[in-house]
């Protein structure tokens, strides 16, 4: 007798996967929540969320670390479709957390060092043990490290030499008071991954992913858009460029391509031809030094 053997496709292999992960946590860890910065993998990360409890709503709150320094179009995006799910939104402010002393502004005017104790604090104070991430391995180097479930000590801290083993999709999340665990669903996707998806589901996103003319200028090679946070100086020459974002963090850090890629067909033709991870392309925080993302992430960050 013969029989037609059934496989899913990639992308269905993919979501499958993400929501068994996602799953697996809301079963076994006692309060789970998933941070959700209004980027293309974090909305994708809250849609496999959503799809995997079904009709019913969230049943951990989603929560956003906000520098102070974000694009007003993210907000406003992040605003709207959290609202829309009807899900539990909590902010973790870091301009309230500089003017309660907390922490410090850095003199390089980045915020993403001390974005960490922020998200520390907040995951205690709500008694969170287990925060859903959207990093990807094939994002950058130390993230190619991580397990899905990856291990925080009592410190919120990261030690890539005390992972579990993650055999059969069998995972580990048992945790002593103050431990927790970092969920990264998405690990086994890529960028190309996330577009595909983005289009299959029709998932919205912020216009910043989209090729637009916008007004930019050239600092060390990498396109800052002009705006509150990235004025033109004086040795600035502001061009008018054909520009989309690959990534988003703060403004004042996350430079843009020069693309003319305006619909998500356009934008995946461009990043199935592209050999450069999007962090590499656009994150001026990444080039600090070759550990940036590592010593960050040993700190407690994502």
């Amino acid at each position: 007798m013969s029989y037609r053997r059934r496989t899913l496709s990639h992308l269905a292999a993919l979501e499958s996967e993400s929501i068994h992960v996602i799953r697996e946590v809301a079963a076994e860890m006692r309060r789970p929540c998933l941070l959700f910065s209004g980027g293309k993998d974090s909305a994708v990360l809250l849609h496999l969320a959503s799809l995997a409890f079904q009709p019913a709503r969230l049943p951990f709150p989603v929560m956003h670390v906000d520098t102070g320094l974000n694009f007003g179009e993210v907000i406003r995006f992040r605003d709207e479709w959290v609202s829309q799910l009807g899900a539990q939104l909590i902010v973790a402010s870091v301009p309230e957390a500089i003017s309660n002393g907390v922490v410090a502004e850095e003199p390089n005017g980045s915020r993403n060092r001390i974005q960490t104790p922020v998200l520390l604090e907040a995951a205690e104070r709500h008694g969170f043990d287990a925060l859903f991430g959207g990093a990807r391995r094939d994002e950058e180097k130390a993230r190619a490290k991580e397990r899905i479930f990856s291990f925080r000590d009592d410190f919120g801290q990261w030690d890539p030499k005390n992972q579990r083993p993650e055999l059969w999709n069998l995972y580990n999340g048992r945790v002593f008071p103050g431990e927790s665990m970092r969920v990264f669903p998405l690990s086994n996707w890529t960028e190309l991954d996330i577009w595909r998806f983005i289009a299959h589901r029709d998932i919205p996103l912020p216009e910043l992913y989209f090729a637009s003319q916008r007004e930019v200028v050239d600092r060390g090679g990498m396109l800052f858009a002009v705006n509150e946070f990235t004025p033109a100086a004086d040795a600035d020459r502001v061009l008018t460029e054909s520009v989309r974002y690959r990534t988003i963090g703060d403004a004042n850090l996350t430079a843009c391509v020069r693309s003319t890629a305006s619909t998500i067909d356009q934008v995946l033709v461009e990043v199935e031809t592209t050999r450069l991870t999007e962090r590499g392309a656009t994150r001026g925080d990444d080039r600090v030094s070759d550990t940036a993302m590592e010593d960050r992430k040993r700190e407690g960050y994502f």
